[in-house]
Order: structure tokens, then C-alpha cells, then sequence
């Protein structure tokens, strides 16, 4: 199964008031294991950020000033996202941005250019009813090391939501027998029982046995 974990930077907390994607990052991971293919991209958002955004990534337009636009890498990041399920912590969030950007370049929506998308945040609320649910608290939960995550970033987020995704359906893992094989891994001999030779104790073998049989009479309660 291929699973495609991503996260997002934004200018700004809502794309219908013009707010853009300014990092964007995808790890994958093959039958619960990571490779060391993965998606990142830092954006010219054409635009001024929010002073709160850049609390939150430390991202500024200066560094962005030379970046590329969303259309130049969108079609590298669909290719990549496809034949997958993708997971997002917080999907609606992401997905609205995407799509927003997808929109403005006369591409198809997110949903319909790869398998499924997951969202991370719904599953948790579910296996974790009443607790907090962000990626820092999830990281405590399940001991993931998140100490490097002093500011937001796509790419680092997008590798902690893997470990605790991981984490959060381990047990789910599917273990499969194959009983097809012609033969089994150990081939059993037929033993000639006629050519076993059997060992008869001896007179004196024979009492010291009853002997200590007879001590532990009263002894033991059987």
C-alpha cells in the first residue's frame, strides 16, 4: 500500500480571502515503511504574508522572493501524490488550499487525482475521543521525538504525521500465511520404530526409583 503524507505553509489562514500556499511537502511511505522518495517546495505566494502566519513558520517573502509559482510545480506534486492514499492532519484545511491553487491553474480537484485522502485529525478524535489531538500532542502521546519543531515547517510535519500515524493504527498491520506451498519450509522422515532401541533400567535403578517415589509420600500434597 502506498501512502503519501503531506502538509502545507500557508500565507494566511483562509484561501477565499486570497491567502496562498507558500510550502508544500510529501513523504511516502510503502507497506508502513518510509522510503526516501518525498515531494517539498517552497512558493512564491505573489503576495504579503500575515504577521501571525509567520509567527507560527518563520517564513518570510524575502526568502521566498525567488521561489517558484504553484503551476511550476504542479504537475510534478500530482504526479507524485498519485496511485496513493494521502493523509493530511486537519485534510479540509489543506485540501481547500490545494484545491484553491489547483483552481486558479484550470486543474482537476486533489480528490480526484490520487486514490483516497485520510484525515489524521478525524481518526485521532476517534481513538482518542475528548483528548487534544494536534501533531505536538499526538508526538507526547505516542513518544514521538518532535523536539525540533520550534517553528512549523511542510516538510517536518509531513514526517511526524507519518511516525504518528504509524503509531496510531499499529495493530492494524494484515500478517498473511501462505498454504499453497507444495512443501513446507521442515520435510518430516517416517522413523522405523523396529530399529528404535529401547534401554531398560536396571534392578538396582529400579528401586532407587521406588525408593524416592515412596519418600516423597506424604510430602507432597497431590
Amino acid at each position: 500500500m502506498r501512502q503519501i503524507f503531506l502538509d502545507t505553509e500557508t500565507t494566511g489562514l483562509d484561501p477565499n480571502q486570497g491567502h496562498r500556499i507558500i510550502e508544500i511537502a510529501a513523504i511516502e511511505i510503502q507497506n508502513r515503511q518510509q522510503t526516501n522518495n518525498r515531494f517539498h517546495a517552497y512558493l512564491n505566494p505573489e503576495r504579503d504574508i500575515d504577521p501571525a502566519a509567520k509567527e507560527v513558520h518563520g517564513i518570510s517573502m524575502e526568502f521566498l522572493q525567488d521561489k517558484p509559482f504553484f503551476i511550476d510545480i504542479s504537475e510534478e506534486f500530482l504526479s507524485f501524490i498519485g496511485d496513493a492514499e494521502v493523509i493530511i492532519h486537519n485534510a479540509p484545511f489543506d485540501v481547500g488550499f490545494i484545491n484553491m491553487e489547483l483552481g486558479k491553474i484550470g486543474d482537476k480537484k486533489i480528490e480526484e487525482c490520487c486514490l483516497e485522502i485520510t484525515d489524521s485529525l478525524k481518526l485521532a478524535k476517534e481513538i482518542r475521543p475528548g483528548q487534544r489531538n494536534s501533531l505536538d500532542a499526538l508526538c507526547r502521546a505516542y513518544g514521538i521525538n518532535n523536539s525540533q519543531r520550534s517553528l512549523h515547517g511542510a516538510l517536518l510535519d509531513a514526517e511526524l504525521l507519518g511516525e504518528v500515524f504509524l503509531a496510531m493504527t499499529r495493530g492494524q498491520e494484515a500478517f498473511s500465511i501462505n498454504f499453497t506451498e507444495e512443501k513446507s519450509a521442515i520435510e518430516l522422515t517416517p522413523v522405523n520404530q523396529s530399529m528404535l532401541r529401547v534401554v531398560k533400567p536396571t534392578k538396582d535403578e529400579e528401586d532407587l526409583h521406588k525408593n524416592y517415589l515412596s519418600n516423597l509420600n506424604g510430602k507432597i500434597d497431590w
